[in-house]
């Protein structure tokens, strides 16, 4: 495909995308769109669209974390509400799920230009960046081809050069814009299959010459390619920014309220420099627990994959689980004497042949084994298999009879025994005041069920997060 067929792809997606925004009207009228706020609030979740990196979004030892994923909870967490992440890592991809309501908002590091502002609106800026060239510097390194690579300094050095970038991304308009200004041609190609982080290591071992990205992105993957240049700039400042659909006018303004003081306290500013800032940025995308590129959560992830299959479990689940109860970690001990990677009580570890010498695989067969146990016990009515993961997981965490006397008091009190969310948490909660513990439909009396609902709710939040970025 010619550079030109390809432009016309991207107008034609932007084009597209407007139609399909203004079509969405017939249904969602602008005054609903007016109101979306209150339907995110009543919905009491926030459902938005963003990319992983080494940035953005990714995972570390097990830990969820990046700029936009500490951004987004700070944000959600002043609505009062929960965050849902969808994953596309592709700009267009995300402008659809925008246009067909799939989501509410597009979280990414996305550059307003006049042209995307037909197809969206888009926030206050999160942050300013300039364009930049990503090449090898001659310096630091020894071209292996036969003829020397041209080091870029001036645009006009770009005439008759090939620059690899990301499909749909701003770059390549910026490039064709340079074409004009120059007057005479770049070879620009579009990768559909490699993101910008990758492009740029091609660059730095000599895979392709050389390929454009955000100056703030750059200059922390320089810290791990040594032998870049990233000091050509090829565009002036430009303002990055969310992105949600035209007319959610509610919504939009509380984004911007939000941002406008947000930007202004140390909380913005130590999320900024955690990872724009940091050096340690480099050391974590090199270790072998950066999830993005080396696929692995922990350095057990082949005994949890291995016993995951015993109770027919996502092998992701156990280990959020298992990051819940120990952050991998072995040798801990609790305040309880819950002990290993587990963390299982001493008297139920013995009753499934484990003890503090036990092998981690022992251990995790042990835990697995335990939650086979909690499985058998519960009640055949929650037929659900997503509430039973609850119940299995609120029960390995507070003890199969605290969950039983929760389930006993919210059929006493009119809710479903068999759904955990909203109806038997909300009674495990309440097993910490007098009137429920002492109730006659509760044989164990007190139990800290807060802690217990938030276990649970971490557990398979961050379960979320594993699928988002790791594979099966």
């Amino acid at each position: 495909m010619t550079y030109k067929s390809v432009n016309k792809t991207i107008v034609f997606l932007l084009v597209l995308l407007f139609a399909i925004t203004s079509c969405k009207q017939d249904k969602l009228t602008p005054a609903k769109e007016a109101d979306l706020l209150a339907t995110i609030k009543k919905r009491g979740k926030l459902v938005v669209t963003t990319n992983y990196n080494s940035i953005e979004y990714f995972v570390y030892k097990g830990l969820p974390m990046g700029f936009q994923l500490e951004m987004l909870k700070a944000f959600s967490n002043h609505l009062g509400i929960k965050l849902e992440l969808l994953i596309t890592n592709d700009l267009a991809s995300n402008a659809g799920f925008l246009a067909i309501e799939k989501c509410d908002m597009i979280a990414c590091n996305i550059t307003i230009t006049k042209e995307r502002s037909q197809a969206v609106d888009f926030t206050l800026p999160i942050l300013q960046t300039r364009q930049v060239l990503v090449q090898r510097d001659p310096n630091k390194t020894k071209d292996t081809n036969n003829k020397k690579t041209a080091f870029i300094i001036k645009l006009a050095d770009l005439a008759g050069k090939t620059v690899y970038v990301q499909k749909n991304s701003v770059h390549f308009d910026q490039l064709q814009r340079i074409e004009k200004l120059i007057q005479n041609r770049i070879h620009i190609i579009e990768s559909d299959s490699l993101e910008t982080e990758q492009l740029m290591e091609l660059v730095s071992n000599g895979g392709i010459d050389y390929t454009v990205t955000d100056e703030n992105f750059a200059k922390v993957n320089k810290t791990y390619y040594n032998n870049l240049d990233i000091n050509t700039t090829v565009s002036l400042r430009q303002n990055l920014a969310w992105a949600v659909r035209h007319q959610s006018d509610s919504f939009l303004l509380a984004i911007n309220s939000w941002l406008r003081k947000f930007k202004t306290t140390s909380q913005y500013q130590m999320i900024y420099d955690k990872y724009y800032r940091n050096p340690r940025s480099a050391y974590m995308v090199q270790h072998e627990f950066y999830a993005i590129k080396k696929g692995k959560i922990s350095k057990y992830d082949k005994e949890i994959k291995k016993y995951s299959k015993i109770i027919g479990w996502d092998w992701r689940l156990l280990a959020s689980l298992i990051y819940q109860e120990s952050n991998f970690r072995p040798e801990m001990v609790g305040w309880s004497g819950a002990f290993g990677i587990m963390q299982m009580m001493p008297e139920t570890a013995r009753r499934f042949g484990v003890t503090q010498k036990s092998s981690v695989a022992e251990q995790i067969k042990g835990g697995v084994k335990l939650k086979i146990v909690l499985d058998k016990l519960l009640p055949k009515e929650i037929t659900d298999p997503e509430e039973r993961i609850k119940f299995i997981l609120a029960s390995y965490n507070a003890g199969f009879e605290h969950i039983m006397d929760a389930r006993n008091l919210a059929k006493k009190y009119g809710k479903n025994p068999n759904i955990w969310t909203n109806h038997v948490e909300y009674y495990l909660k309440m097993k910490s005041k007098p009137k429920f513990y002492n109730d006659p439909v509760v044989k164990y009396g007190y139990s800290r069920g807060y802690e217990t609902y938030r276990f649970v709710n971490e557990v398979l939040e961050r379960y979320k997060h594993y699928k988002n970025i790791v594979k099966k």
